[in-house]
């Protein structure tokens, strides 16, 4: 009894929160929503063809085939319209010309209903206003205004100099119902120019943001290289001057031959540090948000290796991260560049976790395999709302292009756990090799290390979200 009636009290609940749903719930999209502007047309169409033959046959006695006549073609400029406004129009305004003109006669005659609208029928207003709506909507502005100027002459010229008698005037009315209507679709057109416009200026800001992160990525890489390049021109450089000296009593060539090298060293260097000046800032900052002590903004510091990962390790603890390491196989050497790229993802991914996922527990694996580095940093959900980050994040972009340039590959894709995992490999020897499968949990480590369960490997994401 007791488990039905836990069982009826959650239905109960389920149901009360169900009936005060206050989510939304738009309607799914409809191809047929899409015809609806065009079947209110042709409906205002069909009403125009039916009301005009009443008052061209009756009001004007003009007979009911020629009524008929006159009605189907307006209704078609007002059909026309959809697809070709100018065309619309002057169909529409030849057809109220043709019976307005004979109609005077009529009118004259006294055959005509007394006080008859006259030149513009009722009907033919409403047919030439849609059509003249529609025009405003698709054409410029300027062709819109010609039009409506032509329609007020037309006007004018029919009934000012043409004239007639005993009939009710509709000129002045219908030029100023046309030139509200052209005043409506332009405002309208104008609105809808505005916001497309602004559309796709966010979308070239957004591309472009996206590739000013790039570069500014890679630039940063580039300035970092340096640093590793230059070292090595260094020693090549100090090796060349000193190797006579090791020598007893050396050949001229030697010295000639070691003499260019160094000189083409120095050489290299100095347009090393040429090109640095363009790519390096006065005080260039850490963007990832993690820097461990020696990595700041001092520009003759050392690049940083895995040396220094405990380094970052703790500093990403002070800033309120539970983190657990797992190194696994025994640490060869490694190049500058490969130690320099893996210190960079480790603190990237670390910042992501700081940034997305306060509050959350670490694991950070390593793993020197014989053919290159395996790197990996998982974080669990977390315990707090993230608070808004500023600025384009492209520290994801960052890591793909470190790994890239090496011949690696980096995945970060969501966990299993709704945390965020990242992996990447760096081969020893540049060469692109298939992805590394991932080593398998070092069970010395502790329980708490190993609470992370491993995701199944996907796809890099394609837009370089830092979402953990």
């Amino acid at each position: 009894m007791n488990g039905v009636g836990e069982r009826l009290a959650r239905e109960a609940r389920v149901l009360w929160g169900e009936l005060w749903a206050a989510g939304r719930a738009p309607l799914p999209p409809s191809v047929w929503l899409r015809w609806l502007p065009h079947g209110l047309v042709c409906l205002v169409a069909f009403g125009v063809v039916i009301a005009n033959g009443d008052q061209v046959g009756q009001g004007y006695r003009q007979g009911t085939e020629y009524a008929l006549l006159c009605s189907l073609a307006l209704g078609a400029g007002v059909v026309l319209a959809l697809w070709w406004p100018v065309q619309g129009w002057w169909l529409s305004t030849a057809v109220n010309v043709v019976t307005a003109v004979g109609a005077r006669s009529q009118l004259i005659s006294g055959q005509a209903e007394p006080d008859s609208p006259w030149p513009w029928t009722p009907p033919g207003i409403v047919a030439e206003a849609m059509v003249l709506l529609l025009l405003a909507l698709r054409m410029p502005t300027r062709v819109s205004v010609k039009i409506l100027g032509l329609t007020a002459l037309v006007t004018a010229v029919v009934q000012g100099w043409l004239g007639g008698s005993n009939y009710a005037p509709t000129g002045t009315f219908a030029v100023a119902l046309f030139a509200g209507v052209v005043l409506l679709g332009t405002a309208l057109r104008g609105r809808r120019e505005a916001r497309h416009q602004l559309v796709e200026q966010a979308g070239i800001t957004a591309e472009e943001r996206a590739r000013r992160a790039l570069l500014e990525e890679r630039s940063r890489i580039a300035r970092e290289l340096h640093d590793v390049v230059a070292h090595h021109m260094s020693v090549i450089s100090i090796q060349a001057q000193v190797a006579p000296h090791l020598v007893e009593n050396p050949s001229q060539e030697l010295k000639e031959n070691l003499a260019g090298i160094r000189n083409n060293a120095l050489e290299a260097l100095t347009e090393l540090r040429r090109v640095l000046g363009v790519l390096r800032s006065e005080h260039p900052e850490d963007a990832s948000g993690v820097a461990a002590p020696g990595t700041g903004p001092a520009p003759d510091a050392p690049q940083p290796t895995l040396d220094r990962l405990d380094a970052l390790l703790d500093n990403a603890r002070s800033a309120g991260l539970t983190i657990a390491t797992g190194i696994q196989g025994e640490r060869r050497p490694y190049p500058q560049a490969v130690e320099l790229s893996a210190y960079r993802i480790v603190q990237e991914a670390l910042s992501n976790a700081i940034r997305h996922a306060p509050g959350s527990a670490v694991k950070v694996e390593i793993a020197h395999l014989p053919d290159g580095l395996f790197l990996g940093v998982t974080n669990s959900r977390p315990t707090r709302p993230a608070s808004p980050s500023p600025g384009v994040g492209h520290g994801l972009l960052g890591m793909r292009e470190r790994a890239a340039m090496l011949g690696g590959h980096v995945t970060a894709v969501p966990s299993l756990h709704g945390g965020f995992m990242v992996t990447a490999f760096l081969p020893r020897d540049g060469r692109r090799r298939a992805p590394a499968t991932p080593p398998a949990p070092d069970t010395r480590l502790p329980a708490a290390d190993l609470m992370f369960p491993t995701s199944p490997t996907a796809p890099d994401s394609p837009t370089g979200e830092e979402t953990p």
